[in-house]
């Protein structure tokens, strides 16, 4: 079938009559519609801090008590009343839910033995025992009290560190007094976005 350029025109201004009267409070939707509720209605409103610089800009997260008695984070965004970022938030910020719930987070450690190719899952005690006795190790390995001209340096060489850009203000004050205790001079904080 070939459209006339009258049909055309003709369709055209019935489509544009329909789309301007259906303002004017005539409903052209079929009498079936489909009702649509919003995620996080009914749920509980937290405010909050985002806690990945000092900025401080304010979050808004939405919860809801499961059926087993747990609590679903539902939603993160920015507090549009907060003065500090009126409701924008940084990529860090804005992907804070993330932070506690995400499908690709490993929940338990892993664990790949020398020369081994598979990745088994270990349990907390296993990989924080065997982390301390690797770090004690190449410190105690790398250690340099003094340097060439016989200056007292206490430092460790065999150790560097990066910190995370999930690291809160906090994490990273704490990981850096750690790290500077151990005598380690080599280190990064990648807390930018």
């Amino acid at each position: 079938m070939e459209l006339t350029r009258r049909q055309f025109l003709q369709l055209g201004a019935t489509s544009t009559g329909a789309v301007g009267l259906s303002p004017l409070g005539f409903d052209l939707v079929p009498a079936r519609q489909v009702k649509q509720r919003l995620r996080v209605e009914g749920a509980n409103v937290s405010h909050t801090v985002c806690p990945y610089c000092a900025v401080g800009c304010a979050l808004v997260a939405y919860t809801r008590k499961a059926a087993n008695g747990s609590v679903d984070l539902l939603q993160i965004e920015g507090d549009p009343d907060s003065p500090v970022n009126e409701g924008r938030l940084c990529p860090k910020g804005a992907s804070a839910l993330q932070l506690a719930v995400s499908r690709r987070r490993v929940p338990s450690p892993m664990y790949r033995e020398p020369g081994a190719t598979e990745w088994k899952q270990v349990s907390w005690d296993f990989a924080l025992d065997r982390l301390a006795r690797n770090i004690k190790a190449s410190r105690d390995r790398t250690f340099v009290t003094t340097d060439a001209a016989g200056n007292v340096v206490n430092r460790c060489e065999g150790i560097a560190f990066a910190g995370g850009a999930a690291f809160s203000s906090e994490e990273g004050y704490l990981a850096t007094k750690v790290m500077r205790g151990l005598g380690v001079v080599y280190l990064e904080q990648q807390a930018r976005v």
